[in-house]
């Protein structure tokens, strides 16, 4: 946060690196078209939730004199927040299709992107109540998706 107004790109590209070694360590290897767009879609789905994150911290960041996404996008947050959203949907749909998904795994994706359009388009930057409340609520977010993947697995047998 000392060096780059994106610490939180670098949380994604930390957090979602179990994409590349779980998969691998299923399967023996990367399918790189499907471990590459939900590798991506992570990164940008960490970008949404960690800068709504962010913004409870903006104040003291700024005092200190560290950097951070919330800061850098400022007053322009949603419009970044919903950018990072419509990639991280389109990643997930493209390692969906190349995974062979049906119906059960889209329409979670579908529930997720407008659980995303709810909270970007609710939440107030400016109280750290309701960015908390928003962050924690990614764990439905991530409930909805492994519902559908679980689901879509279960009648694809």
């Amino acid at each position: 946060k000392r060096i780059t107004w994106w610490p939180q790109a670098f949380l994604g590209l930390a957090m979602n690196y179990g994409v590349l070694m779980g998969y691998s360590a299923a399967y023996g290897s990367c399918n790189w078209s499907i471990v590459l767009p939900l590798y991506l879609a992570g990164i940008n789905w960490t970008l949404v939730y960690d800068t709504i994150y962010a913004h409870q911290d903006k104040t003291d960041d700024a005092l200190v004199g560290v950097k951070s996404t919330a800061l850098l996008f400022g007053e322009n947050t949603k419009q970044w927040a919903t950018g990072f959203a419509m990639m991280q949907t389109a990643g997930m749909v493209l390692a969906g299709q190349a995974a062979g998904c049906a119906g059960p795994f889209y329409a979670a994706v579908a529930a997720g992107a407008a659980h995303q359009a709810w909270q970007i388009g609710t939440v107030d930057l400016n109280n750290n109540a309701d960015c908390m409340a928003k962050f924690v609520s990614n764990k439905w977010y991530g409930a909805l998706l492994y519902a559908g993947i679980v689901a879509d697995r279960l009648l694809a047998v």
